[in-house]
């Protein structure tokens, strides 16, 4: 870990899928009333909820022409290859790639010829919005997409924190190729293969989306989660229901872990890889490709109903406490709750609080709370470095494998999780040490 923003875990190419979509329902009539507005024309600002709804999260992307993006968003950069999708391009911070127009519109930009390219990607600071339970989430935005050609590959997605697929993925706007079309895509369980056939994915397939490229149109999801017995990811494009995945396909569990909690959400702009690629049969970006197509967004929002206020859902199914040896109702703890990065990780009387609700993933070895994992701070390997939360990430400084003898080992530095001086002390923040059985490394996991 490092105090720079992490890599995501990477998407996978995807490919069409042939798919009927679900019958429209009350909600997308709301819907469509709601995002009504003349096609193509960017509005000054996000409409206000749909009745019912509770915002939660909105970006009008205001300000100076020519400025980067505001504290919501962080980016990813890097090389594209990174992402495991294939694409060639080079993800940047720079406002050549990523900037405000000043007319109320963010514009990632490709730029570049032949193999090499430059481009942007940006998502929110953390996993910052989930449905409630027995509630709704929506997220939406009103996106022009690139023209430009073959190799550009827009995106309007949403990451859950910890390892892919597992954690769940919902892409809610791609497109390929500048083809003027649409596709929404859910992604979850394991990886090859599994119930949602990854890494495709269960998705819509491109659909035609008129006008998409010449103006604005609105791309958006809703996640319900009202119905407890079979929740549903539904697709709509310009209040228009087109595709619609539910629990029941896929299995409660599989489905839990993807999707009952909070994601973030990415907006980038990738150039070739596997998707563009396979839908034309060629290679992209091609020598008539044409540099400088850009994604614009008006705005991004998301909404709840049921009351939601944003914050966490409860906790995922199998989350619970993680005691310390060290004595009798000691637990692992997230300082006050918080879900800032480099926030300590701590001993604490046992008390049942969301702090204190520990679920364990990524095949066994990674440990959420409040959407953030359990972190050795700076990927520190020494005896003594404190452990602490940190968005997740996928690296090594966040894998604490649980031993036979109720030890949490972390690879990397080839120590284990320890309580200093085994103490029973409240507030003590736990740090890595030499493996050495005492119960100070001794661990009960929920």
């Amino acid at each position: 870990m490092s105090a720079t923003p992490q890599q995501s875990p990477p998407r996978t190419a995807r490919k069409r899928f042939r798919r009927v979509a679900a019958v429209a329902a009350p909600l997308a009539v709301a819907l469509l009333a709601w995002a009504a507005a003349p096609d193509g024309v960017a509005q000054a600002s996000a409409p206000p909820p749909p009745s019912g709804w509770n915002q939660v999260f909105l970006d009008d992307f205001n300000g100076g022409a020519g400025s980067g993006i505001d504290g919501q968003w962080m980016y990813d950069t890097g090389p594209g290859s990174n992402f495991g999708t294939g694409e060639i391009e080079t993800m940047t911070n720079s406002t050549s790639n990523v900037h405000l127009d000043g007319g109320g519109n963010l514009d990632i930009t490709a730029l570049g010829g032949g193999s090499n390219w430059t481009s942007g990607r940006v998502q929110t600071t953390s996993a910052n919005v989930g449905a409630p339970a027995g509630g709704k989430l929506m997220v939406t935005a009103s996106i022009q997409q690139p023209t430009g050609g073959l190799g550009y590959w827009p995106a309007f997605w949403m990451l859950g924190p910890g390892q892919w697929p597992e954690n769940g993925e919902i892409d809610i706007m791609e497109d390929v190729n500048a083809l003027s079309e649409v596709a929404g895509t859910i992604h979850c369980g394991t990886y090859p293969g599994g119930v949602c056939n990854e890494g495709n994915g269960i998705g819509s397939g491109l659909r035609a989306c008129g006008g998409c490229q010449s103006g604005f149109h609105t791309y958006s999801m809703v996640l319900d989660r009202t119905n407890t017995s079979n929740e549903s990811i539904t697709f709509y494009l310009d209040g228009n229901q087109y595709f619609s995945v539910s629990e029941g396909q896929v299995g409660a569990s599989t489905w839990q872990q993807a999707y009952d909690h909070n994601l973030s959400i990415i907006l980038d702009l990738a150039m070739g890889g596997g998707f563009p690629n396979g839908v034309c049969g060629c290679t992209t970006p091609t020598g008539s490709t044409a540099s400088g197509g850009t994604m614009q967004v008006d705005y991004v929002a998301a909404y709840t109903t049921n009351g939601g206020s944003g914050g966490p859902p409860p906790p995922p199914p199998g989350s619970g406490p993680i005691y310390s040896g060290v004595g009798s109702n000691i637990c692992l703890d997230d300082q006050s709750a918080s879900t800032a990065n480099y926030n300590p990780v701590q001993i604490y009387t046992c008390n049942g609080s969301a702090a204190q609700q520990w679920s364990v993933v990524q095949a066994g070895s990674t440990l959420h709370v409040l959407g953030k994992c359990l972190d050795v701070y700076a990927g520190g390997t020494t005896n003594g470095t404190k452990v602490d939360l940190y968005d997740c990430n996928g690296t090594g400084s966040q894998v604490f494998e649980p031993q036979s003898n109720g030890a949490l080992y972390n690879p990397q530095s080839n120590k284990c999780l320890d309580v200093p001086g085994a103490t029973t002390q409240s507030g003590t923040q736990v740090q890595i040490y030499d493996c050495n059985g005492t119960n100070a490394q001794k661990w009960t996991l929920p």
